[in-house]
């Protein structure tokens, strides 16, 4: 019988690519450690990972399976580095702090491959990113960010690509213009994430899926996290729950917040279609970003539409094909084999979240989108940081996240609103 995730909709394309994933037992009963790590996705797993790797003792719990949530079933793309572009951190915080946010991007992307490659982890990783522009109003925007890349931050794979070089780039005239980036690329986010927990496993971390945290609490310099199970009592815990934090820990969850995103994976398209050809991943201009690539065996994986609720469409795949249809005319009716979604943590200004949230407890998320290698390199960071120090998490920890206003009865109503408007902008 085919596994539907109870926590997600669909079942996705990665799945049919793994099989039968490996299972970790249930926690069965209370334990103590010196390190509980609430979440096993990319963050909550490498920090297993190294911890354990350090000779932590490590346990780890997972309210559904590894690969349930966002880690397992995003669209796959790496980016370069931070959500917002180098000239939104700079005003915001300085150049010498934008490069320093970026400098930590590219730690991490360089992190997530060599991670995979030491670990013999076969993600499928294709090189290269085009980012497009869906109005000639920001192609300005986009030329002079491939100057500043180069100029100010030392970053030369960065190319720009004009309305023409765009529709060659992607088999469609829909787009003004936009960048290629020849430094990034894209994976199979199950394969990595079921490779990683393989490694935290055999590093010494102790793994249990299907095992729900109910409370946590810290007190005389000890944790406690309880569960169906009983309590888990350690000297450090890190929630790693992202878009799942709702009713676990309240300072979390006034910054972080879920939205739903789906994807379609269409059938192999064939060697001879024009649809990026060169098997670049790619993402658009708009609010609600489309964003697409090819997969290793030819299907477009196309990704775009949200919901801001926590509700389950009846019908993913009609909205994902009318989606592709605007900007691939040809393929209006093609078969959809897989459509799934998901739901993103996101902040109120996009810069992930990571802070102390009570005494030894830290939390990290809100990623809101770009959390393929911030989202792993963050779990690392924070082993780095319980093993004596971390520079790089200190960056992130500085960000700007405020809270998402409207407190607890009126702040999901607010953020629907507010997105609501901006996706409306992506029209005009």
């Amino acid at each position: 019988m085919t596994y539907q995730s109870p926590i997600s909709p669909g079942i996705s394309f990665y799945e049919a690519t793994i099989g039968d994933r490996p299972t970790y037992a249930a926690l069965t009963g209370p334990t103590t450690a010196d390190v509980v790590i609430i979440g096993g996705g990319f963050t909550g797993l490498q920090a297993a990972h190294h911890l354990a790797a350090s000779g932590k003792d490590v346990v780890l719990i997972e309210d559904a399976r590894f690969g349930d949530g966002a880690s397992g079933r995003n669209g796959g793309q790496l980016g370069t580095g931070q959500r917002a572009w180098v000239e939104e951190s700079e005003a915001d915080f300085g150049r010498d702090n934008a490069k320093a946010q970026f400098a930590v991007a590219e730690r991490a992307k360089a992190h997530l491959l060599d991670f995979a490659t030491a670990h013999g982890i076969e993600a499928d990783y294709r090189p290269g990113q085009i980012s497009a522009a869906h109005k000639q109003s920001y192609v300005k925007d986009y030329r002079d960010h491939v100057r500043i890349m180069a100029d100010d931050y030392g970053y030369d794979h960065l190319s720009f690509l004009d309305r023409e070089q765009m529709a060659q780039k992607l088999g469609s005239t829909r787009y003004h213009g936009g960048t290629y980036d020849a430094g990034t690329g894209h994976i199979n986010p199950l394969k990595y994430l079921v490779g990683l927990a393989g490694a935290a496993a055999k590093a010494g971390a102790r793994l249990h899926e299907n095992s729900r945290a109910h409370g946590i609490s810290s007190s005389g310099g000890k944790v406690t996290v309880k569960t169906d199970y009983g309590d888990i009592v350690a000297g450090k815990a890190l929630i790693a729950c992202n878009a799942f934090i709702e009713g676990l820990e309240p300072v979390t969850s006034a910054h972080v917040m879920p939205i739903r995103s789906f994807i379609g994976a269409t059938v192999p398209l064939g060697d001879d279609s024009p649809v990026i050809p060169g098997g670049e991943s790619v993402d658009d201009s708009r609010f609600v970003v489309r964003y697409f690539r090819k997969s290793a065996d030819g299907r477009l994986l196309f990704g775009g539409r949200e919901a801001y609720t926590s509700d389950n469409p009846s019908d993913i795949s009609s909205h994902i094909r009318r989606q592709i249809a605007e900007i691939y005319p040809a393929l209006e009716n093609v078969e959809i084999s897989h459509s799934w979604g998901g739901s993103v943590g996101i902040t109120l200004s996009r810069r992930p979240f990571v802070r102390e949230v009570m005494p030894n407890v830290t939390s990290i998320g809100g990623f809101s989108g770009h959390g393929v290698m911030l989202s792993n390199y963050c779990g690392k960071l924070y082993a780095d940081m319980i093993n004596g120090g971390s520079d790089d998490l200190e960056v992130m920890r500085n960000l700007k996240v405020g809270p998402f206003p409207g407190g607890d009865k009126l702040r999901k109503p607010l953020l629907f609103l507010a997105l609501t408007w901006f996706s409306l902008r992506d029209k005009f």
